[in-house]
C-alpha cells in the first residue's frame, strides 16, 4: 500500500502544525484514521486530516 496525495498532504499538514505550534507530532499521527481507497484498493486516505489557524503575527512566516 502507499499514501494517497491526500494522505501525503495530511502528513505534510501535522508536520506544519506542529512547527507553528512548536508541539510534537506523534499525537497527530497516531490520532489519523486511514481508510483504504483507489481503483485498485492500495491507497491509504485519511479521514480527519489536521487543521490549524495562523495568528495575524505568525502569518508573515506563511507567506513570506
Amino acid at each position: 500500500m502507499k499514501l494517497s496525495d491526500q494522505a501525503l498532504g495530511a502528513v505534510m499538514m501535522a508536520l506544519q502544525k506542529s512547527l507553528l505550534e512548536q508541539s510534537d507530532i506523534v499525537p497527530v499521527l497516531k490520532d489519523f484514521n486511514f481508510v483504504v481507497k483507489g481503483e485498485s484498493q492500495d491507497q491509504l486516505v485519511v479521514t480527519n486530516p489536521p487543521t490549524f489557524k495562523v495568528d495575524e503575527d505568525q502569518s508573515e512566516f506563511v507567506y513570506e
